[in-house]
């Protein structure tokens, strides 16, 4: 129990910081001479752990993660997509195990990982949450499940607990450089107009970080957040797609608009409505490339691609696949497809391939 107090200590200590934070911020007008006190604040509340993963062998060629709240259909989903049996309790007790289970898309093996509940305080420890969200932050792509009817209350609750956590969902890297040096101050460069950050503001946020020698190029119109983000330097960015499961229980007005939202796919896991349409969203999501193999003499091999992430497509990622040691033997290799000015062409090991490529090595 003494244990236990010292928790509970602990716990109302962080909240009342994170409160004073709050309400500090909330205080703050935002002018030219608060910006950098906000940045202030947000530097000293910014968090952004890994905390520890319970391990799940990453098999496949990518990792698609699904956060909701219990009851929200999520396991209904991931058993009717992949027939993994995740149990599905009739109670409202969310279960803490990830249940992977493996589809095959387009000759591509995707593990489909259930991310058991995200519930408000996972960030804080709370529930087995801390270990999930370091899983989820190993995934090439999350799915947030959300309730039709109530979906925008628990969306930003998640967004929240993620965000939290150094993930960043459907954003791009903050275009700022950001270079630590031994001495010669803050060297500050913005090569666009800033809205919200100058020399001053850049200084005092770093100065919370205790660096006081740095180079910091502004490429693009960065905030607080980005700068916090680029030095912290944990996060990790994904992309990410909002489910809207029970459409069964709305109208088609309401339907039609909900199309028309950004990275939102409506479905009924229960009936299997729209499942097409969201395989094919998440395939556009992960960006994968496949590559055929073509023995020499032989018809390409069209069944079992050899599957890359968009940004490792080169000749040599390809060989690392499928054996370290073939690089060693590797001579040259003939590519067929839209990679190369013809068919078939002889390239090198940093040839750059792209989707649907035939590729036939030759060995010393």
């Amino acid at each position: 129990t003494a244990l236990f107090i010292k928790w509970t200590e602990k716990l109302r200590l962080l909240n009342k910081m994170n409160e004073y934070l709050l309400i500090n911020m909330a205080r703050t007008q935002k002018n030219k001479a608060t910006a950098h006190h906000l940045g202030l604040l947000k530097a000293r509340g910014s968090g952004g752990g890994t905390g520890e993963g319970f391990d799940v062998a990453k098999t496949g060629d990518a990792r698609v993660g699904f956060v909701g709240f219990p009851s929200v259909g999520k396991s209904t989903l991931l058993s009717n997509l992949a027939g993994v049996y995740s149990e599905v309790a009739a109670s409202r007790v969310h279960h803490s195990n990830l249940v992977p289970g493996v589809i095959r898309y387009k000759g591509a093996k995707i593990q489909l990982l259930d991310l058991p509940g995200i519930i408000e305080g996972a960030k804080d420890g709370k529930g087995r949450g801390r270990q999930v969200i370091a899983v989820a932050r190993t995934c090439n792509l999350i799915l947030i499940v959300l309730d039709v009817l109530k979906p925008l209350l628990h969306k930003k609750l998640i967004e929240h607990e993620l965000e939290g956590f150094g993930i960043r969902l459907n954003k791009q890297p903050p275009n700022i450089g950001f270079k630590k040096k031994d001495k010669g101050g803050i060297n500050f460069t913005a090569t666009c107009a800033q809205s919200e950050l100058d020399a001053e503001t850049v200084k005092s946020i770093l100065a919370e970080y205790k660096i006081h020698n740095a180079d910091i190029t502004l490429r693009s119109d960065s905030t607080a957040d980005d700068l916090i983000d680029v030095v912290e330097g944990n996060r990790v960015y994904i992309p990410c797609i909002y489910v809207l499961n029970k459409i069964d229980q709305i109208s088609i007005e309401e339907l039609d608009i909900i199309y028309k939202v950004p990275h939102t796919v409506p479905i009924s896991a229960h009936h299997r409505w729209n499942f097409d349409d969201l395989l094919e969203r998440m395939w556009d999501y992960l960006r994968l490339v496949r590559i055929y193999t073509k023995p020499k003499g032989q018809l390409p091999d069209y069944t079992s691609p050899v599957v890359l992430p968009n940004e490792r497509t080169s000749v040599e990622d390809f060989c690392m696949k499928i054996h370290k040691n073939l690089i060693k033997e590797f001579k040259y290799a003939l590519v067929w497809g839209s990679s190369v000015k013809h068919n078939p062409q002889k390239v090198g090991k940093d040839h750059v391939m792209e989707d649907e490529d035939v590729i036939q090595l030759v060995k010393k």
